[in-house]
């Protein structure tokens, strides 16, 4: 399988950012990648009234632009995440939705960990807009199993096992790590992840300003089970792709078998949380 990750730099304008991500689908497909993941956010990247007054239900106009252009093209794509307005809430979702060449959603994934957090002296506080989801999301594609992660859900080292345990091969992250976080730990996470899993790892980055305060890190990336990064975007808008070798995978998994020498019985998870 070959794999796009798409690198964007999303603002409040959502037709320049449906044109740019449709120009750079394309080209990832032009590139061979059959299997293609967008950014989060990627429709609308904003202040809360942004994300509010953009949101879409399910079926809005760009997951099904989304929908057209992998059955064009013929790819898997993962739509990254976009503002999902739900019916009866309030609040919206941040949901990554998978679709299958022929158009179709195969799976449905809506962010479990908020980022409500202080860094680089900005304050994010996505639960005030946003609901947790609740479910942790696998979509098979040829006999392919991917799990569906956004962006913070990186630093939830328990919800990629759990993935992994599933049966994932493959793990999205969509995202829009900021600048700040992203020199020191974007790279080492996503290592990490793919090591403790023994998986690949599509992340797809926002890159560069989007007003009023975001500046998203960039280098887009391809991890495999080894950790190897096999792809990482320059700046600026672009693709980068890889190919996964599946076979490779199942050598590593047999050679040096982790998730298979496992012993949960010996660490229950701890009731309290530090403070």
């Amino acid at each position: 399988m070959r794999a796009a990750a798409v690198q964007l730099n999303a603002t409040v304008d959502k037709d320049r950012n449906l044109e740019a991500a449709e120009h750079h689908v394309r080209a990832a497909a032009s590139d061979g990648a059959g299997f293609v993941v967008l950014p989060e956010k990627w429709t609308v990247l904003g202040e809360a009234e942004d994300l509010v007054r953009g949101a879409e239900t399910l079926d809005g106009p760009s997951i099904t632009a989304a929908r057209a252009w992998a059955r064009d093209l013929g790819i898997v794509l993962v739509a990254g995440s976009f503002a999902e307005r739900v019916d009866g809430r309030d609040r919206l979702s941040n949901t990554s939705v998978l679709i299958t060449p022929d158009g179709e959603i195969a799976a449905v994934y809506r962010k479990i960990h908020m980022f409500d957090v202080d860094v680089g002296g900005v304050v994010f506080r996505e639960s005030e807009t946003e609901e947790a989801g609740g479910e942790v999301v696998i979509g098979e594609i040829a006999e392919v199993q991917v799990g569906l992660t956004i962006c913070y859900d990186l630093r939830f080292p328990e919800l990629y096992r759990i993935l992994a345990l599933r049966g994932a091969r493959v793990i999205t992250v969509p995202s829009a790590f900021t600048a700040e976080t992203g020199r020191d730990h974007w790279e080492v996470l996503l290592r990490a992840r793919a090591i403790e899993n023994q998986l690949f790892v599509v992340a797809a980055d926002q890159t560069g300003e989007a007003p009023p305060h975001y500046r998203s890190y960039g280098r887009s990336m391809i991890v495999d089970p080894w950790g190897v990064v096999l792809a990482t975007a320059p700046d600026g808008e672009g693709h980068v792709v890889a190919d996964l070798d599946f076979d490779r995978q199942d050598e590593i998994r047999e050679k040096l078998p982790s998730l298979a020498n496992r012993r949960p019985e010996s660490y229950p998870w701890p009731e309290r949380v530090p403070a």
